[in-house]
């Protein structure tokens, strides 16, 4: 099943800031990874932030799934995306 990317707007925020290497490195994965999007998802177990993450690299995409749509909540580096 392919999931269609939603974007909020603390995730533009998030990418705006990221250099463009990275910005094209997640683009090419979340595309790959919306095509069978739970396949590569890891649960989180505190969901505050939100239910699931794809890892990419050093950076971390924290979504939900709503029907046939993944949101993308935040992105941002391992590091940091947990605080």
């Amino acid at each position: 099943m392919t999931y269609q990317a939603l974007y909020t707007k603390s995730a533009f925020k998030d990418i705006r800031q990221l250099d463009v290497v990275t910005k094209k490195r997640l683009k090419k994965k979340i595309e790959e990874y919306l095509k069978s999007s739970l396949l590569y998802a890891k649960k989180l177990i505190y969901t505050s932030l939100g239910e699931y993450r794809w890892r990419i690299g050093n950076y971390r995409v924290v979504f939900d799934l709503k029907k046939n749509n993944v949101v993308i909540l935040k992105i941002g580096h391992r590091k940091e995306i947990y605080k």
